[in-house]
């Protein structure tokens, strides 16, 4: 049995997304796909469109045979933080064999050689790159300097400049870190370009574009070339009465919170520096909603995705205590269950067989399988649920759903 993951967002679902899936096993030669997604919120700092149940689904009508969360804290954090916590999720599990991604160059040794240079103990690498970040840089910028500046091998440092690229390198760096026997491969990205915000009939149009274009009308019709048709009937069922679930639904829950927190205390908060809490403080007078605030704060050296990153830290309570209780331990504590294909009845076996985590299907049995860590980490993702339900609920008067009542996604062979 060989078996290929997906470390994603599919926020939303889109042909992209299903060209990756189909080209994965194919390349591959898998017989099992497993996908490890995001939940309610999202990479970049803020929620997901789509509720993640409903993402489970799009994912399991289009390739994947079964879908895990990773957990809200790195589905929240970091490039960095993001690969570690997906990688090491995908690693436990003890039956991949391949992770499978898209990237902008296609091509896995320039992002391999990549990661063992930024791995490595280069001290003149690391001495510029605290040089650029004095200097007032943002860690991207800075960290694209530095490897210009220092780089001896023979990876172009550019491969540093497309978001792809990043986490691709990203993803090598926790699969080298953990020594792990899964072996990357890439697939060069088609289409729209990452930040491309216009749909396009004759290609894959971008995440970028489609959510865009579901903030700004009510009529997802226009979505029918960008999608596959299953996805845009689903789509089509709930539009335009329960999406999309935006950043500034969440804006006076999130003036709430900062409001509680004095401007010394902001930096408890994961990835909050003094800086930042700094300036939290002295524009709290001015806020008026999550996406201006994070545009109030913006400055040189502390971009828009970070910034918005660390508001969703302080609106979710994701402390710096957490991520060092996590980190001291094991990273990944579970595997959560979010969906999976009745055919895929080997997999689960497997998993369950050679899983050095719980896989946990059922809420209620995760006390009995959990260590106190573990379920710091699980209640965290409960929670981070109800808030996005809470809010999901009340913007469009729908009954709120416990994620304790919630059943996982099970599709019929």
């Amino acid at each position: 049995m060989k078996t290929v993951g997906i470390i994603a967002e599919f926020n939303p679902f889109h042909n992209g997304h299903k060209y990756l899936l189909e080209e994965a096993r194919k390349i591959t030669g898998a017989n099992y796909c497993i996908v490890v997604m995001s939940g309610d919120f999202v990479q970049r700092g803020g929620p997901a469109m789509i509720d993640k149940y409903t993402r489970t689904q799009m994912a399991l009508q289009n390739g994947a045979d079964l879908v895990l969360e990773l957990p809200v804290c790195y589905a929240s954090g970091s490039a960095e933080f993001f690969a570690r916590g997906a990688v090491a999720l995908l690693d436990k599990l003890g039956v991949t064999d391949t992770l499978f991604f898209g990237s902008e160059c296609g091509d896995i040794q320039p992002l391999m050689d990549t990661a063992r240079f930024l791995s490595g103990e280069n001290t003149a690498y690391q001495t510029q790159l605290k040089k650029y970040l004095k200097d007032g840089l943002s860690f991207p910028v800075a960290r694209q300097q530095a490897a210009l500046t220092e780089n001896s091998t023979d990876f172009p440092a550019e491969i540093l400049d497309s978001p792809n690229n990043i986490l691709g390198i990203e993803y090598c760096k926790a699969l080298l870190q953990r020594k792990s026997a899964i072996l990357p491969q890439t697939l060069l990205r088609a289409g729209a370009g990452y930040h491309e915000t216009g749909l396009l009939t004759d290609t894959f149009s971008s995440a970028s574009a489609i959510r865009k274009a579901m903030c700004s009308v009510t009529d997802i019709e226009y979505l029918k070339t960008s999608v596959p048709a299953d996805v845009f009937s689903l789509l089509a069922h709930l539009s335009p009465a329960n999406l999309p679930i935006q950043e500034n639904d969440f804006s006076l829950l999130l003036h709430y919170r900062l409001l509680l927190e004095t401007s010394d205390r902001y930096t408890r908060f994961w990835d909050v520096n003094q800086d930042l809490s700094d300036k939290i403080a002295k524009s709290l007078s001015v806020f008026t909603n999550y996406n201006s605030f994070c545009h109030t704060l913006k400055s040189k050296n502390l971009t828009f995705s970070r910034i918005s990153r660390c508001l969703l830290h302080i609106l979710l309570d994701i402390t710096n205590d957490d991520m060092m209780a996590y980190q001291n331990e094991d990273i990944i504590f579970y595997a959560r269950l979010l969906g999976f294909h009745k055919s895929a009845g080997e997999l689960l076996h497997s998993i369950k067989q050679n899983a050095s985590v719980p896989l946990i299907s059922k809420l209620a049995d995760a006390a009995s399988l959990l260590s106190e860590t573990g379920q710091r980490m699980l209640q965290k993702d409960i929670q981070a649920a109800h808030i996005y339900n809470a809010v999901s609920s009340s913007k469009y008067s729908t009954a709120p759903i416990s994620e304790y009542t919630r059943q996982i996604v099970i599709l019929p062979n």
